[in-house]
């Protein structure tokens, strides 16, 4: 019997929304055999230059104007892609997304972006009978994730349902599932075996993360951190970013020998494991990933729009606080240092997880979608 084929379309501006889908996509191979998955990053597989070159310029505008992000976000806020702008965005972007679809068969669609959504949502309307389901990334529902030809949404809480009805979707077409995480995150690792892996110490320990990109740089803040690393093991994620590496290990501050600056990694899911407190930036992905650890976690500068309400999520839940002065990471840095301190305020970010996440429900309820299709969009998981 032929494996079922669910198809997840991406795109690059950010790492959030791929990484999403590659989550997703690991989930269900992880609950099921007879089940094959495809991610694509949908602008750089069909336009390999362009792709790249629009999504590089993005980058650029949300590490140095990440003000225009933001209001372009609000602006936008209550606008749906119209049939010109979708019509524009295939023509133009994505002309072979339909030579895709045919000739890789998928039975169901899933996409974590609005364009790829918009793009085959017109498809849709053209007369492709392939289910499209969507994933919404963050903690809000912006207008441009919403089309008529969508057959479903999967969304991160009751909120950003309650959004998606008040802009005209139907109840039944909305599921509650959470963002989903990579099956490496369902479950703890071997403390002892990941602190010989990354040569890391047994002590209270802190993990900074800028994002896939790497955005996390504070002269002030970030340096003040390393005033600490007499007593707190310092860990420092900048991702993809090679020039903020090596800047940060040519400063003297960060050769202490308790802080550790590392580059991409797959293994951030073992890294949290051994952390007592996380300090990200208000990404989607990462602070779902935080919350399926139980980790607390300290906010840095969010980008204006989604990753304010991302923050605004996280916090009102009690599962951190915006960093917002010296004061902030004084009080946090001295809490991990007090004996069961930082295992107790695990174990009661635990609890809240439990009563508001389940890490592989996501791709439990695709699952359900795949093996029973009337079900699908029916039901409420939260």
């Amino acid at each position: 019997m032929r494996k079922k084929r669910v198809l997840l379309f991406s795109e690059g501006f950010g790492t959030g929304h791929t990484q999403a889908a590659y989550a997703l996509a690991m989930g269900l191979r992880h609950l099921s055999r007879n089940i094959q998955t495809r991610v694509i990053e949908l602008g750089s597989f069909l336009n390999p230059v362009l792709g790249p070159l629009i999504f590089a310029a993005y980058r650029k505008t949300v590490s140095k104007q990440p003000h225009l992000v933001g209001k372009l976000y609000r602006g936008h806020y209550d606008k749906s892609l119209n049939r010109v702008t979708r019509f524009a965005l295939h023509k133009l972007f994505y002309n072979q997304v339909s030579q895709v679809i045919d000739q890789l068969k998928p039975d169901l669609i899933i996409c974590t972006h609005p364009f790829p959504n918009a793009v085959v949502s017109r498809l849709k309307k053209l007369g492709l009978k392939t289910p499209l389901y969507t994933l919404i990334t963050d903690y809000d529902a912006h207008a441009t994730w919403t089309n008529p030809e969508v057959d479903g949404y999967l969304v991160s809480t009751a909120a950003v349902r309650d959004k998606l009805i008040a802009r005209g979707v139907p109840a039944s077409r909305i599921e509650v599932t959470g963002i989903p995480v990579h099956p490496n995150f369902w479950h703890p690792h071997d403390r002892n075996e990941i602190l010989r892996t990354f040569k890391l110490k047994d002590m209270p320990t802190v993990l900074v993360m800028g994002g896939g990109w790497g955005l996390l740089y504070d002269e002030e803040l970030i340096g003040y951190m390393t005033s600490f690393a007499d007593k707190v093991q310092l860990i420092f994620c900048v991702g993809d970013n090679e020039k903020m590496r090596e800047k940060m290990l040519a400063d003297p501050k960060f050769r202490h020998p308790n802080i550790k600056v590392f580059g991409y990694t797959k293994e951030v899911n073992k890294l949290m494991d051994v952390s007592d407190l996380l300090v990200t930036k208000p990404g989607g992905m990462t602070c779902t990933e935080g919350m399926a650890k139980g980790i607390p976690m300290l906010f840095y500068k969010p980008i204006p729009g989604q990753e304010e309400e991302n923050l605004e999520y996280f916090v009102s839940h009690g599962f951190g606080e915006l960093m917002s002065s010296k004061e902030t990471i004084d009080r946090w840095f001295r809490l991990i240092q007090e004996p069961y301190a930082a295992d107790r305020h695990r174990d009661r970010l635990i609890a809240i997880r439990d009563a508001e996440y389940n890490p592989a429900r996501c791709s439990e309820a695709v699952l359900r979608m795949i093996r029973e299709p009337h079900s699908a969009g029916v039901q409420d998981t939260c």
